[in-house]
């Protein structure tokens, strides 16, 4: 029996069952922890993770039990993220091992800025009690010498400190403190005045000055804590609009404007016309439920297993891990709703694959950049783009969804093209069986899928985006007691814990890009934009959407994705309109260019997580996920002249517009990658590339004459390769 084959066989196969890992993706769902991120233990880090808690479940209770008047409801929603947020970042560097720590006199002066920071608060009590008593208005030199200028100065003095103010990781500063106090003295303010028929004095030379001193120390909070969190380009951007506002009326040309005085700027932008506007509007309700959603995602360990099945589905193909990293980073990036985020989080597992199989460093960085960025282009959830673009134009969110499929199929595409032919030309393998999951394994626990699917449904079946939403968080509880992660009440808390701690970030910088906003409402910038963008159609319209590129990518560099479609939705898309395009084109146009600015060098956000990750020269990898994502360039274009790709009308016109295009996407990765069912020559190539900007285009007759230089090049390769003696397209 001991020499029986077919027994031995089965030996073999039975062992190699056994050695197959049951996962390769462990960790993916694990929170980042950023290099200013406090790690705070004790009682700091049990109070921290009630706020946090109560923080997600404020919102939960608001938007689906109890809803808030909506302006207080949005102040509160930013009031609660800048005390999350300066509790959990510092503004300094931590203290390392042997450095000193801040000096006795600062942590002296910290703590003696609370009585003034107490102060103001007192006085908003007091504000309050007089309101609620019949007062029409506070006195002006309350306002003014009691509560407004004490808050500004300390503000600006804590921000000032915490720059300075070193510490281990685990201790919260005495500035940062203070600045928590500002941000509820700030916020109390508002509370007060706005429930009263105070808030229709706004803008107006009536208004109360308290209303401008709040406005001043809360824009001071949200552009440091924009700062700790999202970086410098997002600060000094909206620097340059506040200067805008103040130097306007001594600039030249379409620039200038008559000027606001700083009381009448201030009285304004914290309300709706600004900081509580658009971008506002949506973090506090769309992106702070599908941050909830992605936090019971993550803590039911579905992000392991979408990876883990990505590995399975498409590991043994050539550059295995490469089309994983498509897979596996596109359907992240659409939940997480950030690009360089992203990257950190799969990109640590895909990038040393992608490496191990023979990609170079800046090919496994670049993928990995170019495949989380198009996470925030793949509907349904589309990041958080889709919500404001829903909140700007008003056209409905699963209109805009339905919309995004063929650009997101024809993106998707184009890298996978682009690193198919990139394995073939350079003879790259997949991964061994003995490498990944069993697909058998892990199909059966496809249910996972089921909060993604129900999210789709529910939206499709005409359900509210927060019903759609609230509905696929439970859901997400309830698939989890029947896989190997159940959620009971400690694990339900530590989602709302993790989802507290997750918006901080986007909650910032939308509060930031509001800042921005209203500063174009309040100016008129955003018209003499497009009044240039007029005069440029009248030369050339491909002019006009060229220069219009160049802005939406130029103000999205160094900007989380959000932030950047919402600045350039306010600038470009009036003047796109305004030049005879359907909102709804010139809305996706600059959504898009917003988004691919995550890869586009110099700046390149995405890109230089990936290069970390992966040990390659930043700007190498940028300008390589530049030409990964390159059809994410040309795709805009395609909205103007071929509407139809965003479903835009007849059902024959749709489908012939998707087949040729995606035709013409792969032409286009065919001739950027030297590989056309074999190697190709220079010649090749830029006959290859003529044909898919034939195809891409959209017409008829370019339709034809693209595919025919397709075929005929099709032909000739392949009777090339058989002279040879090679099968076409085997590597």
């Amino acid at each position: 029996m001991g020499n029986n084959p077919d027994k031995r066989l089965e030996a073999q196969a039975d062992d190699a069952f056994d050695k197959t890992p049951e996962a390769i993706a462990q960790g993916v769902d694990e929170e980042v922890v950023e290099g200013n991120r406090r790690l705070l233990s004790g009682w700091l880090w049990w109070l921290f993770a009630a706020l946090a808690i109560i923080y997600s479940s404020f919102h939960l209770f608001s938007l689906n039990v109890y809803p808030l008047e909506t302006w207080s409801f949005r102040i509160v929603h930013i009031c609660g993220a800048l005390i999350l947020g300066y509790g959990f970042y510092t503004g300094a560097r931590f203290v390392g091992e042997g450095e000193r720590a801040a000096a006795p006199w600062m942590r002296g002066l910290g703590y003696a800025l609370l009585v003034p920071a107490l102060y103001a608060l007192m006085q908003v009590g007091l504000m309050w009690r007089d309101i609620s008593g019949g007062a029409m208005r506070i006195e002006p030199y309350i306002e003014a010498w009691h509560f407004g200028l004490p808050l500004i100065a300390t503000t600006a003095i804590a921000i000032a400190l915490s720059w300075a103010y070193r510490q281990t990781r685990e201790r919260l500063s005495p500035p940062d403190l203070v600045l928590m106090v500002c941000a509820v003295a700030s916020a109390g303010y508002f509370l007060v005045i706005y429930n009263t028929p105070l808030r229709m004095s706004t803008g107006t030379s009536f208004a109360p000055m308290g209303i401008s001193y709040a406005a001043i120390a809360g824009s001071l909070l949200i552009l440091e804590l924009t700062r700790r969190v999202a970086g410098m380009a997002l600060v000094v951007i909206s620097l340059v609009f506040l200067l805008y506002v103040f130097a306007g009326p001594y600039l030249p040309g379409f620039l200038g404007y008559p000027g606001l005085s700083v009381g009448r700027f201030f009285s304004q932008v914290y309300t709706d016309a600004g900081i509580l506007g658009p971008t506002t509007a949506v973090s506090s309700t769309y992106i702070i439920l599908f941050i909830i959603f992605a936090a019971f995602l993550q803590a039911s360990k579905v992000g392991d297993y979408f990876v883990n099945f990505a590995f399975a589905a498409a590991g043994r193909a050539r550059g295995g891990p490469a089309k994983v990293a498509i897979f596996a980073s596109g359907l992240m990036g659409m939940i997480n709703g950030t690009s360089a985020g992203n990257v950190v989080s799969t990109g640590s597992l895909t990038i040393p694959l992608m490496k191990k199989v023979g990609y170079p460093s800046r090919s496994a960085g670049a993928i990995e950049a170019a495949a989380s960025t198009g996470g925030q282009i793949m509907p349904p959830i589309m990041g958080a783009g889709a919500f404001i673009m829903a909140e700007i134009t008003g056209i409905p969110y699963t209109e805009i969804a339905v919309a995004a499929l063929i650009p997101a199929i024809l993106y998707f595409a184009s890298v996978y093209f682009m690193v198919d032919f990139e394995a073939a030309y350079k003879g790259m393998r997949g991964m061994r069986s003995d490498e990944i999951p069993l697909f058998s394994r892990l199909v059966k626990q496809v249910y996972l899928f089921a909060p993604i699917v129900i999210l789709i449904a529910a939206l499709f079946m005409g359900y509210s985006v927060i019903r759609a939403g609230t509905l696929a968080t439970a859901s997400a509880a309830v698939v989890s007691w029947v896989s190997p992660h159940k959620m009971g009440i400690p694990s339900i808390l530590r989602a709302l814990q993790l989802a507290g701690t997750m918006s901080i970030q986007i909650i910032a910088v939308c509060a930031c890009a509001g800042l921005i906003v209203g500063v174009i409402s309040l100016t008129g910038v955003g018209a003499r934009f497009s009044s240039l963008l007029l005069g440029l159609a009248g030369f050339s319209q491909l002019l006009a959407l060229f220069f219009a590129m160049c802005i939406s990518i130029l103000l999205g560099m160094g900007m989380p994705t959000t932030a950047a479609y919402a600045v350039a939705a306010s600038v470009v898309a009036p003047g796109l309109i305004g030049i005879g395009i359907q909102p709804l084109v010139a809305h996706f146009f600059v959504f898009y260019f917003a988004v691919v600015s995550a890869i586009t060098p110099p700046v390149a956000l995405a890109s230089y997580a990936a290069a970390g990750i992966s040990g390659a020269n930043a700007m190498q990898t940028s300008v390589t996920s530049f030409k990964i994502g390159l059809a994410a360039f040309i795709v805009p274009f395609m909205f103007y002249y071929s509407p139809a790709m965003l479903l835009e009308g007849s059902g024959l016109q749709i489908l012939r517009v998707g087949v040729t295009a995606t035709i013409g996407i792969v032409m286009l990765a065919a001739a950027v990658q030297a590989w056309f069912f074999g190697p190709v020559k220079a010649v090749v190539r830029l006959i290859l590339l003529v044909g898919a900007v034939c195809m891409i285009y959209g017409g008829i007759y370019s339709d034809l004459a693209g595919l025919a230089v397709g075929i005929g090049l099709y032909l000739l390769q392949r009777r090339h390769s058989l002279a040879e003696g090679k099968v076409p397209g085997k590597s």
